[in-house]
């Protein structure tokens, strides 16, 4: 593989095309000491070779969030992950709103960005909500159906 010398991204919406390949958006319902028992935390991660791991760190200064993640030492891939909620909802979200995703994946943004709105109105805060939330969980990625 030749060897890549720029890290610059031009077109944004490559950074769209590449999550569709490459980027997952994650809710994760964890058991906490919170009065409902359970925390929720979004997660928006993409995955490349190890070789790759100059342009994840990149993102780092291009999306100005996140943090670069070795999936082990013995992985040959990494992750450009971003779970602080303030940068979820005031970078990310704002990003793929203005360059959306023409995919499967989209839905997924979609769920992503409605249990974000749950949690900044506090609703994974109330047993409903926290159901709510685990129901949009439920049908994202993976659990996704054909429609």
């Amino acid at each position: 593989r030749p060897l890549v010398e720029s890290m610059e991204i031009t077109d944004c919406n490559w950074l769209a095309g590449f999550t569709e390949a490459d980027g997952c958006f994650y809710v994760s319902v964890v058991k906490s000491k919170t009065t409902t028992g359970f925390t929720v935390q979004l997660k928006f991660q993409l995955t490349q070779h190890s070789r790759d791991k100059q342009l994840m760190e990149y993102l780092i200064t291009y999306l100005e969030c996140g943090r670069y993640e070795a999936r082990s030492k013995n992985a040959q891939a990494g992750n450009f992950v971003v779970s602080k909620l303030s940068d979820i909802t005031k970078k990310i979200i704002p990003f793929f709103d203005k360059y959306p995703i023409i995919g499967s994946k989209s839905k997924d943004f979609a769920d992503f960005k409605l249990v974000s709105k749950l949690i900044e109105n506090k609703a994974h805060l109330t047993a409903e909500g926290l159901d709510q939330i685990k129901k949009i969980k439920e049908r994202m990625n993976t659990g996704r159906k054909e429609e």
